[in-house]
């Protein structure tokens, strides 16, 4: 990308050894930042840093939720994208989530505040909730559960941006908010639970894709490198947020669902299982604000994208010495 000069800035990557945060890394380090990870590895892998290790890459296997984790470090920047953020950790590891939107986020907080870096909080589409509003704009409240399956992950990144928004009021800490639309790519989880793994995985061993209700809730994706260059974009860019990161593009479930047997071959129907509780009906972002204040749109196609991400789950499965993955509730 032309035009970004970085001038050697240093960079804090937290949970950047998981799925989006590892290309991230890959991005920031083409660019010429110098990028250091920390990761505890609860559902990042360090196998995700293959590339960003090769390019200097610095890791850290420390918790944010620790405050002597990061004591003595300095950036100029950092991103904070630590967080479990499948369906099936919202069941298995939900105070852990609470805690790292929390207090975990208030350590990097009080770390920008001391060195005076610039922070990127990564929130997630999950604080419109069920959303009563099609497509979501950034001034649109939402309508979620506070006490639900999934609160633990939809309440723990509201109360984050609130509290970004309340260190950058009463101390002038200088934040960015990016809403973060479902994602796709290389180096999912594939039992992670989410539509694109289990689909993906049930497809490649000739197994029936499992579609919750009667597929016809939508969801708009966005391929990972498009999304690791709005992120990118919004630290650089002079708006603090909140800002929708993610494709326009909005399909069914069911659509998703056919278009990956077709892509693979599998001649199994879908079958249809009970939809999960508060599980939203519709998700596609109004990206204008992203549009024009970043001047950033997504550029990959969901045909290309699901074609780079068949690939990696070809390898993903081959690597298996069971063979057989089964896939989780998404």
């Amino acid at each position: 990308m032309s035009g970004v000069k970085t001038q050697q800035k240093s960079v804090l990557v937290a949970g950047g050894a998981g799925f989006i945060g590892s290309h991230l890394c890959d991005l920031l380090l083409a660019q010429g930042f110098r990028v250091t990870v920390v990761d505890n590895l609860i559902t990042g892998r360090k196998q995700n840093l293959q590339t960003a290790l090769s390019q200097g890459a610095e890791f850290l296997e420390r918790d944010i939720n620790d405050p002597q984790a990061l004591q003595g470090l300095e950036f100029d920047q950092i991103y904070n994208l630590a967080s479990p953020a499948s369906p099936v950790d919202f069941s298995r590891l939900p105070v852990f989530i609470m805690n790292t939107a929390s207090q975990g986020h208030a350590h990097l907080l009080e770390l920008a505040r001391a060195t005076k870096a610039r922070i990127l909080f990564a929130s997630t589409s999950e604080v419109y909730g069920d959303p009563a509003v099609h497509p979501q704009r950034e001034d649109y409240f939402g309508n979620v559960n506070p006490i639900g399956p999934r609160s633990c992950y939809d309440e723990a990144k509201r109360y984050g941006e609130a509290l970004s928004f309340s260190y950058h009021r009463a101390y002038g800490v200088d934040i960015r908010v990016a809403r973060i639309f479902n994602t796709y790519g290389p180096r999912m989880r594939p039992d992670d639970g989410r539509i694109i793994p289990n689909f993906f995985m049930q497809a490649l061993q000739g197994q029936a894709l499992s579609v919750y209700g009667n597929g016809s809730q939508t969801r708009s994706f966005c391929y990972v490198s498009d999304l690791a260059l709005g992120l990118m974009k919004l630290m650089q860019g002079s708006i603090t947020g909140p800002v929708n990161i993610g494709n326009p593009r909005e399909n069914t479930v069911l659509e998703i669902a056919l278009i990956v047997n077709q892509l693979i071959g599998n001649k199994t129907p879908v079958r249809h299982l009970p939809l999960p509780e508060n599980d939203p009906k519709q998700r596609r972002p109004d990206i204008s604000r992203a549009e024009e204040s970043l001047a950033w749109r997504p550029s990959v196609s969901l045909e290309e994208g699901l074609q780079q991400t068949l690939a990696f789950f070809r390898q993903e499965l081959a690597s298996r010495p069971e063979g057989v993955i089964t896939p989780t509730l998404g």
